[in-house]
């Protein structure tokens, strides 16, 4: 879930399961201990490690930071919130929870001791939840809240004729990929996995409890080798373990979601429109990314960043699988006819389509739902791709504008994805801004492509053209 610490080493390219506790230097080091999250490491050796830290034992939520280093470099750290110390003045609170885990808690201006209250319930929609409320251990203040299931909106089940990963135990083959992990696949009402006496599943109709299944792994197995073969990732925690995906939730829950260990999908309206395509697996598996790199936050102006990750790594799954049943395209959602007019739920060109997302970045981003504020980066996925100006892609007429009234040609959308990935894995923290991600995403250009490359200037170009304000990075 949400809260655990995930240890790891680099080994040969690949991040195994280890432990690694450091004291931090300086006059907290005796009261402040960090505990690797995750190392990314570039061919000359350069190395970004990501800490989380606790103070005087205690748990601190948004004290991550990352560390870059590598051989005859200057050993660069960049803190969540800038926050160098977690220091407070004091480990013993004035108000006492029955049920709040003792904490540290970041705020945008200092560490505060706080309690971590989680309420678990489920929503009318019949979606799980799992609500970290953060409050003030002194005060009463509430500080912020945070939700560990990461829910999506999808569509229904259209990938056709595929190949999937299975294995065979007498008498029977299984929903389990031995080449992705053991990747499997069950029924929610049971927990049961899917078996078969022939390894021929489906039959491309919702009466059939195997066709969701069918797609859901199909998904996970493209979103797999999508991280591999691309980003040089093995699963989502990048430590060779599969995920587990499951199909069936609820009655007529028009819905999916990652809850911090698996994938969970609805059948739809009528329960006969499973939310179980490409796009949904790449969406819903890539929250677990970030959950597993950034750990970006499900609010404020970090929410939209984490739910527009999704939106980003969803569609190119979906480019990436090359399906003709399912074709690329900048629409999100655009098999369900949620709204009945047709209309996809999110479009990346003009996210105001839907009536409820914001196309360009203001102050008062942050205050709107996730699925909203993430707007903004999905308008700069798609400017950066494909840039502004009339356009038919694989059928789609497209129709985009800048915010700033620039127009400029795009730079491809495999080069603003390797980008945007390596600033979510080595430049974003918990608490990131859409300003830290124009940063981080220049910075990441120039390690990429160079200072001045056409590929830097296209990034800068598209968050310019969402508002995002001029930072401290430049091509």
């Amino acid at each position: 879930m949400r809260r655990r610490l995930v240890a790891v080493g680099a080994v040969g390219g690949l991040l195994v399961s280890g432990l690694a506790v450091v004291p931090a230097s300086g006059v907290a080091a005796a009261r402040e201990v960090r505990q690797v999250r995750e190392v990314v490491r570039d061919p000359d050796g350069t190395e970004f490690v990501r800490y989380e830290r606790t103070y005087d034992g205690l748990r601190v939520v948004g004290g991550d930071l990352i560390v870059q280093r590598g051989k005859g470099k200057t050993e660069q750290t960049t803190y969540n919130n800038g926050m160098t110390s977690i220091a407070v003045q004091s480990t013993r609170p004035k108000l006492k929870s029955a049920t709040g885990e003792l904490i540290v808690y970041v705020t945008a201006t200092k560490p505060v001791l706080a309690y971590d209250v989680v309420t678990r319930s489920v929503k009318p929609d019949q979606t799980p939840s799992v609500l970290h409320t953060y409050t003030d251990a002194n005060t009463g203040a509430v500080l912020g809240a945070d939700d560990e299931i990461k829910a999506g909106e999808g569509k229904a089940m259209y990938s056709g004729i595929v190949s999937i990963g299975t294995s065979y135990v007498a008498p029977n083959y299984l929903l389990r990929d031995p080449s992705r992990g053991n990747s499997y696949t069950v029924d929610a009402t049971t927990n049961a996995i899917f078996t078969d006496p022939d390894d021929s599943w489906g039959n491309h109709l919702p009466t059939n409890p195997q066709t969701a299944a069918v797609d859901a792994h199909f998904g996970a197995q493209v979103t797999w080798d999508y991280y591999k073969f691309v980003h040089s990732r093995l699963g989502i925690f990048n430590n060779g373990v599969g995920s587990k995906s499951r199909v069936h939730y609820g009655t007529n829950y028009v819905n999916a979601f990652w809850d911090g260990t698996q994938m969970t999908y609805g059948d739809g309206a009528g329960n006969v429109h499973p939310l179980t395509a490409l796009d949904v697996a790449g969406h819903e598996m890539s929250h677990g990314v970030t959950q597993a790199t950034a750990n970006l936050n499900y609010s404020n102006e970090a929410g939209g960043l984490n739910e527009s990750t999704s939106d980003i790594f969803g569609t190119m799954v979906e480019w990436y699988a090359n399906n003709a049943t399912d074709v690329g395209d900048y629409l999100i959602g655009e098999k369900v006819d949620i709204f009945g007019t047709g209309a996809p739920l999110r479009r990346m060109d003009k996210p105001s389509s839907d009536g409820s997302s914001v196309d360009c970045w203001t102050a008062a981003v942050g205050g709107l739902d996730p699925h909203y504020s993430s707007g903004p980066l999905n308008h700069w996925f798609y400017l950066a791709a494909e840039g502004t100006g009339a356009k038919t892609i694989n059928g789609v007429a497209y129709n985009s504008t800048s915010c700033n009234a620039t127009t400029f040609r795009g730079i491809g959308r495999e080069i603003v994805a390797k980008v945007w990935y390596r600033t979510l894995t080595t430049k974003l923290t918990s608490s990131s801004n859409y300003l830290a991600a124009r940063n981080g995403a220049i910075l990441s250009a120039k390690e990429l492509y160079g200072a001045g490359s056409a590929q830097c200037l296209g990034i800068q170009r598209a968050f310019a053209g969402i508002n995002v304000p001029a930072g401290v990075q430049t091509c």
